[in-house]
């Protein structure tokens, strides 16, 4: 028996009357004693433990080797790691509470938590980011840079608004064509020419609203990237570096409007050629199916190519090589960017309501007819109308256009980090020395 404390413990010492130093029974072998440590002296000169000892269950094992026979210590209680539901939990197959040794990292938080968290320099993480991160990025990126933001967007809103007002006043304002649809007793021409002058006003409308979105877009571009690096950036910062690019990304708009006509005038076409040899309600059925088929094919190459514009002002690219681009990086992914555009553009429509209406109920209550004739249909779209009405929409997309343009931009830049490790040339951009990207593929509500 070693009498050094910390070794073994006083506790452990022969029981039933046997002496200290007595050899144990040979039908009872006691463990064997190191062969580097002294024998215990009988001669009663040396070092000898007390008579009186306390009982075994009172001590614990000390710290250091195991001597034989005895129980291991009892394993720590689980950190704040992976939980307890798994190998190695207490209560599983053996291990303590979480992967790794007990403990754990000290940076980790508990026994191995996670990786350590990416850079963030600007409005996002610099790794995969999930649905919520790519909107608050673009809430974060027009409040970070307002005075751009607002700036950009109010000019564009301003130029597509009042194109849309003199189109609809001096155009597309044949409201007698349109009050055809609630007459019972129309004929098919006159209600045949109300339906085209009201898809075609509402189609001129949305072309302009698309052409200001596209605008913005790639003119907030350079903001978002800028914001992303966590770097300011004036309004004439961001026009000189979109300026290269602008015929460009019009070259881009023609050619993108010129695909979704020609989709739709090819699914309506059948339906008209009917109509026009003399099989009015079959022509017009068809024309109706073919062009429901048409739309979804256009949404479908909308959302391929909804990366172009950020590609060509980012990558310097021309037009055919930006559309390609899109469409690589949307390529297995064109569900999650078709959730997350749309959802962008409810909430940007749902903002935009709020802020036109009043403007809308306004305009009405200044017209002839009022407020019941604006709700009935019955009233006309008269310059104060379309101009009161006006100015809600500048200010609603003023507030708008930076939401979907910054979502869109951050999704491109989302996808490159997925597909090309985008995320470790921007934090050297960013000057980021020594930080990992995250987990591949830990994206949180992704």
């Amino acid at each position: 028996m070693n009498d050094t404390p910390g070794w073994a413990s006083p506790g452990s010492a022969p029981s039933e009357g046997q002496q200290p130093g007595a050899s144990a029974p040979a039908d009872r072998p006691g463990p064997a004693e190191p062969a580097d440590q002294p024998h215990p002296d009988t001669t009663g000169s040396g070092p000898k433990w007390s008579k009186e000892q306390p009982p075994p269950a009172q001590w614990s094992a000390p710290t250091g080797p195991q001597g034989a026979g005895q129980a291991p210590p009892p394993p720590p209680p689980p950190g704040p790691g992976w939980g307890g539901n798994h190998p190695g939990a207490p209560g599983g197959p053996g291990g303590y509470g979480g992967y790794g040794p007990p403990g754990g990292h000290p940076g980790w938080g508990g026994n191995w938590g996670g990786p350590p968290p990416a850079a963030k320099p600007g409005v996002i993480p610099l790794r995969p980011l999930g649905v919520g991160e790519i909107l608050d990025g673009a809430v974060s990126t027009m409040r970070a840079h307002w005075r751009t933001v607002l700036g950009i967007s109010l000019t564009v809103a301003i130029v597509t608004e009042i194109v849309a007002i003199l189109l609809q006043g001096l155009l597309l304002d044949d409201s007698t064509s349109v009050n055809s649809l609630d007459d019972t007793s129309a004929t098919f021409e006159e209600l045949s020419r109300a339906m085209g002058d009201a898809v075609l006003s509402s189609g001129v409308l949305l072309v302009i609203s698309m052409i200001g979105t596209v605008i913005a877009t790639a003119l907030l571009t350079t903001v978002t990237s800028r914001a992303v690096l966590g770097k300011p950036v004036t309004i004439g910062e961001a026009w000189r570096d979109a300026r290269p690019q602008i015929p460009k990304l019009f070259g881009l708009i023609f050619l993108l409007l010129l695909t979704v006509v020609t989709i739709v005038g090819v699914g309506v076409a059948p339906g008209l050629l009917v109509a026009l040899s003399g099989s009015e309600g079959g022509g017009a059925a068809l024309a109706v199916l073919g062009g429901f088929g048409a739309s979804i094919v256009a949404v479908w190459l909308m959302i391929r190519f909804s990366l172009a514009s950020p590609a060509l002002m980012l990558e310097k690219q021309g037009i055919v090589k930006s559309i390609s681009r899109s469409a690589k990086l949307v390529r297995g992914s064109w569900w999650r960017v078709f959730g997350i555009q749309l959802l962008a553009s409810i909430i940007a429509g749902v903002v935009s309501s709020i802020v036109v209406l009043p403007f809308t109920f306004v305009a009405a209550a200044l017209t002839g007819d009022g407020i019941s004739g604006f709700l009935n249909g019955t009233g006309g779209f008269g310059w104060t109308f379309l101009i009161v009405s006006g100015i809600g929409s500048v200010i609603g997309s003023m507030i708008t256009f930076p939401i979907t343009a910054g979502v869109t931009v951050l999704l491109y830049i989302d996808q490159r980090i997925r597909r090309e490790a985008l995320d470790l040339d921007l934090a050297r951009a960013a000057g980021v020395q020594g930080t990992g990207s995250g987990a591949p593929g830990a994206t949180p509500g992704s």
